[in-house]
């Protein structure tokens, strides 16, 4: 188990290639970064032409990356690498495959993608790809960044996260703004079996306001019934109702955006 009951799926990050995330998780339908591409989209087209990178936190294989900076859509990921001819492939066949479809794809108003991750295999891949520009592994919970993530920090307009908050606390973001010299904008799709709350308040000591988005989007289908009842336990013990969302086979996540 992981944080807050949650089944492990700690093999999929430490794989060479994607195919093992998109084939895993396919069929629990996980979609958190198809939400967050047009939120991701719209804050990074407002950033200044001086600040025009974003740090995503907890990138693994640069999917959010993928889906900021080129045209497709999450379901296009899942058949891309689920599909027949991409299973007799090896990892460098795959990844010359992959430059050439995210190439194609590369959207004019790309911004500068600066992952972090624990996983060297998922950083390298990514930003042998292209997704990455930079892959800086890192556990900032018990590390300070390193030179190239201090010097790339400096330059940067945003952080994001769809996977990693649960697991995390306001170190982090501390470290991420020390290595800037400034509070960057963060914006986190959250977990409602976890209490975002101190993380929050960190982001407020820097003078940040965090903005608690009242709707909420499904992130994946439980493994089991076991998993539905701890999520709904938690999410009941965080004063939320759980009615239509975990009670109903999916966790759910909010959206908090600090600036």
């Amino acid at each position: 188990m992981t944080a807050a009951g949650m089944t492990s799926f700690d093999e999929i990050y430490a794989l060479p290639d994607p195919r093992g995330y998109f084939g895993r998780l396919g069929p629990y339908a996980y979609q958190t970064p198809g939400h967050a591409q047009p939120v991701f989209r719209a804050l990074a087209g407002e950033l200044a032409p001086q600040r025009r990178a974003v740090i995503d936190v907890c990138c693994s294989y640069g999917i959010n990356s993928a889906l900021l900076n080129h045209d497709v859509t999450l379901d296009e990921l899942y058949a891309h690498y689920t599909a027949r001819e991409a299973a007799g492939l090896t990892t460098s066949e795959l990844a010359d495959r992959d430059r050439a479809f995210y190439s194609a794809r590369r959207r004019p108003d790309a911004v500068r993608a600066i992952g972090v991750d624990v996983s060297g295999p998922a950083l390298e891949y990514a930003v042998a790809v292209g997704l990455l520009d930079e892959g800086h592994r890192v556990d900032l919970e018990t590390e300070e960044p390193g030179e190239g993530l201090r010097r790339s920090a400096s330059g940067a307009g945003l952080i994001t996260v769809t996977g990693g908050t649960s697991f995390l606390t306001g170190r982090t973001f501390a470290r991420l703004f020390a290595a800037a010299g400034r509070p960057l904008p963060v914006a986190a799709f959250v977990l409602r079996t976890h209490d975002y709350g101190p993380i929050s308040r960190c982001l407020e000591s820097y003078g940040l306001t965090v903005d608690r988005d009242g709707a909420t989007r499904p992130q994946r289908r439980f493994t089991d019934p076991g998993e539905q009842r701890r999520a709904v336990a938690a999410v009941t013990a965080l004063g939320e109702d759980p009615t239509d969302k975990e009670a109903q086979g999916y966790f759910h996540t909010r959206l908090h955006l600090a600036r």
